[in-house]
This record gives structure tokens, C-alpha cells and sequence, in this order.
């Protein structure tokens, strides 16, 4: 017992880290340590013999274990240390900001128009931006012959030579949602689509990629006059006024019968633009009750249903109510536009608080 102390004693006051520490605590304590299997020879030995070695074993086990203890408190104490040497803080340096990231005005329009619909019940559908040419155009009764299927205005995925399946392209608009939803839902239905759209176009308020979002409702007694209403709420709500008057001009749509362009009243006054007052309009999207073809496409009986859409584009709702004069930065990837016009990550928007608080 003596060799025993000798020998693990000076070991373990001299271990460098807690892993060489382990390794003589299995050496020594360990269920097959030497002092351990010198314990279990404790019942080969005569009662007069176990008298003596039983508790001279027992004592050196506990003095290995004190100093096993002791060692290692140490090593938890010098690393500590060697922490705080090395990890120190200037308290004199300024604080860091309070936040690190914003998020990008078309999340944030995007957010605050589908909480303002959902306050109106309308649920949000999304659907894959890569569609086949029946939901893109023909589903939505757009003729073969229009304009917006040429490839000057549309991308088209590419086909492989003697490739006679339908073709597919980059969805123009979120409308096919709107029909996925109807095939899926039926009627009654009310939802919005938002989404990514792709058209060939690019100038100072034309990007090939773009935002927009659509609105459905389709019930038995839906009318031109639900759709103006639900408009003039919106308008008022996301422009956080108490009233905006919203104008019907005549148009044509292949996807609604009769069409409608919205118009929001206005006032320029020194090229300022004030939304709710004046006697200008402002062209904010298209509207109108839906086609009964498109219905029929949807799997909605035309002749018992009826209902109204609009598609509005986001990043013009978003250029209109914070200022931003041209829709390229949208998509430049600068952080110093973005830190001017981001929004804080927490501030979720909601109708009870404001929208953009």
C-alpha cells in the first residue's frame, strides 16, 4: 500500500489537464484499478488480516480520491484563469447596436397586406412558380393569339427538339394559384395569392422578377360592390389613413368580365404625392368579377357562383408608401439602401399596434 501511495500520489499532483487525470483515476479507483483489486483480495484474507489491511486500503482509497479531487479543482481553477487572461472586454469600447439585420420593404409590404386581408378572412395560397402553360394561360382564358404569350413578354422553359409536351414557363402573374385553389377548395373560397412573377421586361419600374398579389372571393351573392369595398378598406389600412376613394375605370381582362383598373384618389403638390385627397388618380392595379370560363376551369359551377379578383403589385405598394423612388435598388443587394428603408425583425405588422410601427 505504501508502493500504491508512492507511486499515484506524486502522479497525480503532477497531471498536466483533466484527461490525464482520468486516466490515473482508472489506474488507481477504476473497476479493475490496482487499489481496487486489492480491495477485492480482502476476502481471501484471514479476519486478523482484514482487521489491519481493510482499513489501511480503505484509507488510502480516500486520500486517493481527496487528492484526485483537489487536483482537479485546481486544473478548473488555472483554466479559468488562463480564460480571463485571454478573453478580456475594453469597457470603453461603445456599445454594439441594438440590432443587426432589417428586413426588406417587400417582406415587409408583403406581411402587412396579408394581415390586413386576413383581418378580412381571406386565407393566404401559395403555388409553384415554374407553371404549365394551361395554368398560366390557358385555365385563366387567355387566347393563343394574346400578346402576353409571345416570348417577347414570357419566358419560356426550355424543350428539347421533337419535346411535344405542353410547354411550361415562369408563372406571369399569381393567378394560376388561384386556380389550383379553386380545384382544390371549391367554393365558397377567399384567399390571396402573393408571390414572385416573371415577365421580360426592364426599365426604372420594370424588373423581370417581381411581386405581386391576387385576391379571389367566390361565394352566390358576390358583386362588384363587395370587391370596391374590400379595396377601399385595404387602401385605407395599409396606408394608414381613415379613408381612401377608390375609382373603377372600364377595362378588358380575358380573366374577368366586366374588368376594372383601380384607381386611388390623390394630390401632386411640388411633386409630392398625398394619397386620400385631390383631384388626381392614381392607377394602383386591375380588378373585376371573374370570367364564368375561369370558374368552369377552377371546377366551380358558373352558373350557381360568382366572384370578383384584383392583383395589385407589391413592390408599387411598397414604392408608394415609403418613398422609394426607383424599383432597381429592390433587387441591387446594397446594405446601405436597405439599413435606410429595412424594417426592425420584431416589429411584426398588426392591425391593433399599426402596421408599421
Amino acid at each position: 500500500m505504501d508502493d500504491l501511495r508512492s507511486k499515484y500520489l506524486p502522479l497525480i499532483a503532477e497531471a498536466a489537464d483533466e484527461a490525464a487525470l482520468e486516466d490515473l483515476r482508472v489506474q488507481a479507483v477504476g473497476k479493475k484499478g490496482e487499489i481496487s483489486l486489492k480491495m477485492r483480495e480482502l476476502g481471501k484474507m484471514t479476519p486478523e488480516e482484514r482487521q489491519v489491511a481493510g482499513p489501511a486500503l480503505n484509507a488510502l482509497k480516500d486520500e486517493v480520491h481527496s487528492a484526485l479531487a483537489a487536483k482537479k479543482a485546481a486544473l478548473a481553477d488555472a483554466a479559468l484563469d488562463a480564460r480571463l487572461r485571454e478573453e478580456w472586454l475594453d469597457v470603453t469600447l461603445p456599445a454594439r447596436p441594438s440590432r443587426q439585420g432589417t428586413v426588406h420593404p417587400i417582406s415587409q409590404v408583403t406581411d402587412e397586406v396579408s394581415a390586413i386581408f386576413a383581418n378580412l378572412g381571406f386565407s393566404v395560397a401559395e403555388g409553384p412558380q415554374i407553371e404549365s402553360d394551361w395554368y398560366n394561360f390557358d385555365a385563366l382564358n387567355i387566347p393563343g393569339h394574346h400578346p402576353a404569350r409571345g416570348e417577347m413578354d414570357t419566358f419560356y422553359m426550355h424543350r428539347d427538339e421533337g419535346d411535344n409536351r405542353p410547354p411550361h414557363v415562369l408563372r406571369t402573374h399569381t393567378s394560376p394559384v388561384q386556380i389550383r385553389s379553386m380545384q382544390e377548395h371549391g367554393a365558397p373560397i377567399r384567399i390571396i395569392c402573393p408571390g414572385r412573377v416573371y415577365r421580360s421586361d426592364y426599365d426604372q419600374t420594370h424588373t423581370p422578377m417581381f411581386h405581386q398579389i391576387e385576391g379571389l372571393a367566390v361565394d352566390k351573392d358576390i358583386s362588384m360592390a363587395n370587391l370596391k369595398w374590400c379595396l377601399e378598406e385595404f387602401a385605407a389600412a395599409f396606408f394608414e389613413l381613415d379613408h381612401i376613394e377608390v375609382r373603377f375605370r372600364a377595362s378588358h381582362f380575358p380573366f374577368t368580365e366586366p374588368s376594372a383598373e383601380i384607381d386611388f384618389r390623390c394630390s401632386w403638390v411640388d411633386g409630392q404625392l398625398k394619397l386620400g385627397e385631390g383631384d388626381d388618380w392614381l392607377e394602383a392595379g386591375g380588378s373585376g368579377m371573374v370570367h364564368p370560363k375561369v370558374l368552369a376551369a377552377g371546377g366551380i359551377d358558373p352558373e350557381v357562383y360568382q366572384g370578383f379578383a384584383f392583383g395589385l403589385g407589391i413592390d408599387r405598394l411598397a414604392m408608394l408608401k415609403y418613398g422609394i423612388p426607383d424599383l432597381r435598388p429592390f433587387f441591387d443587394s446594397d446594405l446601405r439602401w436597405l439599413k435606410h428603408y429595412g424594417f426592425v425583425p420584431l416589429d411584426r405588422p398588426d392591425l391593433t399596434r399599426g402596421l408599421s410601427a
